[in-house]
C-alpha cells in the first residue's frame, strides 16, 4: 500500500511539473505569437477569433486560426484570408474572413470583397493587397478562449500561479520529510553507539568482576597453602 502511495505520488509530481513546464512554454509562445501579425510560429501567423461571422462553415469564435504568408495576387474567389480591417466598425483589428470575389477600390486597387459566411452580408471596404496578412490554412478550437482567459487574473491564479505554488509546496513537504529523516537517522545512529558503548562498558566490568574473583580465588589458594606448610612444620 505503502509503494502505490509512493507511486502515485511521483506521478503527480511529475504531472504538476509538466503542466507547469506546459503553462510556461504556452504562455510565453501565445503572448510572443498571438494576435501578432509581425511575429510567426515555424512560419505561420496565429490569430484568435473574435466573433462567429464564419461559424457557420469553418471556425468559431475562441478559436485560433493559422495563416500562412502569400503573395495576395495568387488568392482566388472562395479562399479564406486574414486581413488588417479598414471597415469603421472594426478599424484596425485583424479579420479572417472569405473572399467572394476579386476586385477593386475607387482608386484603382486590385483588392477583395470579403464576407462572413454566417451573415453572408459583404465587409464595408474592399480588402486591398497591403492589407492582406495571409492565407486561411487551419485552425484549434478554443484555444483563443483558453489564452483570453489565461490573461485574466483569474485563469493566471489557477493556470500558472496555482500548479507552480503545489509544485513548491510538494518539494517544501518532501525536504521536510527528508530532513525529518536524516535527523531520525542521526538519533538511531547515536542510539546504537551508546547502545555499544554500554555494551562495552558492561562487558569491561564483567571482566573486571571475573579478574577479581580469579584473584581472590589465587589469594584463597595461597593462603590455603601456607597454611597446610605451616602445619607440617609444626607436626
Amino acid at each position: 500500500m505503502k509503494k502505490a502511495l509512493n507511486i502515485a505520488k511521483t506521478i503527480f509530481v511529475w504531472l504538476m511539473v509538466a503542466l507547469a513546464v506546459f503553462m510556461m512554454i504556452f504562455t510565453i509562445v501565445s503572448v510572443t505569437t498571438f494576435d501578432r501579425a509581425d511575429r510567426n510560429l515555424f512560419g505561420y501567423k496565429t490569430f484568435i477569433v473574435l466573433s462567429d461571422s464564419m461559424s457557420k462553415t469553418d471556425f468559431n469564435a475562441g478559436d485560433i486560426v493559422f495563416v500562412r504568408e502569400v503573395d495576395a495576387s495568387t488568392l482566388k474567389e472562395g479562399d479564406i484570408i486574414s486581413y488588417v480591417s479598414q471597415n469603421s466598425h472594426n478599424f484596425g483589428e485583424t479579420v479572417t474572413h472569405k473572399i467572394r470575389r476579386l476586385t477593386s477600390d475607387a482608386e484603382g486597387n486590385p483588392g477583395f470583397v470579403t464576407y462572413g459566411t454566417t451573415t453572408d452580408t459583404d465587409d464595408e471596404t474592399v480588402v486591398t493587397y497591403p492589407y492582406v496578412l495571409g492565407k486561411y490554412t487551419g485552425h484549434l478550437p478554443k484555444v483563443g478562449a483558453f489564452f483570453q482567459f489565461l490573461k485574466t487574473t483569474p485563469g493566471y491564479i489557477v493556470c500558472i500561479l496555482t500548479p507552480f505554488l503545489l509544485l513548491i509546496l510538494l518539494q517544501g513537504l518532501n525536504c521536510i520529510k527528508l530532513f525529518r529523516r536524516y535527523k531520525q537517522e542521526q538519533l538511531d545512529e547515536m542510539q546504537a553507539e551508546r547502545e555499544k558503548i554500554e555494551a562495552e562498558r558492561l562487558q569491561s566490568q564483567k571482566m573486571m568482576q571475573e579478574l577479581l574473583a580469579l584473584k581472590q580465588q589465587l589469594e584463597e589458594k595461597e593462603n590455603s597453602i601456607e597454611t597446610s606448610s605451616k602445619v607440617e612444620e609444626l607436626n
